[in-house]
């Protein structure tokens, strides 16, 4: 009986050297969580219960329990590497449309030759997906999608509107539109210039003149000495206003008509109101093969006034852009992922799904500091980082294991003295069995 005892003592204090040798094996490994080796003591019992005499039969390892407590962050130079800061892990799947999921906290991420959000086993990360303002529209399992950057060529937008906001100097001299002519300074107040863009990419450059409107001129029969005439020109050629009054001048010389815009001014020099009331250019025609080009002018939304100051434009703002490079990968504390682009754009990929269980503890692990859903683990439950009881997802930085090695060389030296008093007993019941056997 003292030799199977002594023995149970002997496996267990083996199992323990093991699980201590493995954890101080991957104590560098990324996301790597230690294991303990639990225990439980033998006892013989009979139908009726243990008897006041019974002696304990050994012991049995009853589990290894991995412990999920956090590790540290070591920061590094990859925007690429992710970690958690909290409860949660990362969601991987082993094919691009399968439902071979996995769960993870070493962050270790690269691009695939695909474009694909992967690690180091071809595994992929998934994300929730997002709209175009990067809300996220489902934070289901089901729904998770793996991510891929997009082409490393942004696709263009065209401008549509400016957003115009400045001053016009009150004191300026009124000049007869008529005499207008953008070649020469003298025959308008201030000009103000800003680029655009069409369908294909292509800048362009917009540019706006201002004309105090000369009291009784033909635009001015009002005599209004708040009144201000604008003029717009695409790459140095005329365009019209839409429903804007058509106004006889020069350009390089050269007589044309052109339909402009009549701007107004209360006599506090705030603004009052345009003629048309909105401001929106004849769609123009372009060499390029792009779509033909409508821009509005938003002066209404914006501040203009008319004041006796210098002039100045304190907005000047049109939307659209070029063709982008692919810069970079953005990714907030949230989780949200943006690829970014060297034409200042950001485009929205999808929110890095975060994955966590009733009983961490029950979840298989498989290697890789990766682990699978059981049923001791209980059902996972997703969400976004920073949102119920999940952590921050920390980028260009990855978690470090959470073995303490100073206590894993204590546990191993316990181990190995565990290991010998049991083989001590083994040689101490040999030898009482010897001594009984050689009684005569």
């Amino acid at each position: 009986m003292s030799f199977n005892t002594a023995l149970s003592g002997l496996q267990a204090a083996s199992v323990d050297l093991s699980v201590t040798s493995n954890n101080i094996a991957n104590v560098g490994t990324t996301g790597f969580k230690n294991s303990r080796t639990e225990f439980g003591d033998l006892f013989e019992i009979s139908p009726f219960g243990n008897t006041p005499t019974s002696i304990g039969s050994g012991v049995k390892l009853t589990s290894v329990s991995q412990q999920f407590d956090q590790g540290n962050l070591k920061f590094t130079d990859a925007s690429l590497d992710m970690a958690i800061s909290g409860q949660g892990f990362f969601v991987m799947n082993s094919a691009l449309a399968g439902s071979d999921i996995s769960y993870t906290r070493a962050g270790q991420f690269r691009i695939d030759n695909n474009g694909y959000l992967s690690n180091s086993a071809g595994e992929f990360v998934q994300a929730f997906p997002v709209d175009v303002n990067g809300n996220v529209t489902s934070t289901s399992l089901n729904t998770t999608v793996p991510v891929q950057l997009p082409a490393s060529t942004g696709a263009p937008q065209a401008s549509t509107e400016v957003e115009v906001g400045l001053n016009l100097d009150a004191a300026s001299t009124a000049l007869d539109p008529a005499a207008f002519d953008p070649t020469a300074s003298n025959t308008y107040n201030h000009s103000t210039s800003t680029t655009v863009f069409d369908s294909l990419g292509t800048s362009h450059v917009l540019s706006y003149y201002f004309v105090h409107d000369l009291p009784g001129s033909a635009t001015n029969a009002a005599n209004d000495p708040n009144q201000w005439v604008v003029f717009t020109y695409l790459d140095g050629a005329e365009i019209d206003i839409a429903g804007g009054t058509t106004i006889a001048h020069t350009n390089s010389g050269v007589a044309v008509n052109q339909d402009a815009g009549i701007l107004s001014f209360n006599a506090d020099g705030s603004y009052n109101t345009s003629n048309p009331a909105v401001l929106q250019n004849t769609a123009v025609p372009l060499t390029t093969g792009a779509n033909p080009l409508t821009i509005t002018h938003d002066l209404a939304n914006n501040p203009m006034t008319q004041y006796a100051a210098s002039f100045a434009v304190s907005i000047l703002d049109p939307d659209g852009f070029s063709t982008g490079r692919l810069t970079g990968l953005d990714i907030s504390e949230q989780g949200l992922m943006r690829a970014t682009f060297s034409n200042g754009i950001a485009t929205p990929l999808g929110q890095i799904a975060m994955a966590d269980f009733p009983n961490a503890q029950g979840l298989q692990a498989i290697g890789q500091s990766s682990w699978k859903e059981t049923i001791d683990s209980g059902q996972v439950i997703t969400g976004s980082a920073g949102t119920g009881r999940f952590g921050l997802i920390q980028s260009g930085a990855l978690e470090t294991s959470n073995v303490d090695l100073t206590q894993q060389l204590v546990n191993l030296i316990t181990a190995q003295r565990n290991f010998q008093a049991n083989a001590r007993s083994i040689e101490t019941s040999n030898a009482i069995t010897d001594t009984i056997i050689q009684i005569r």
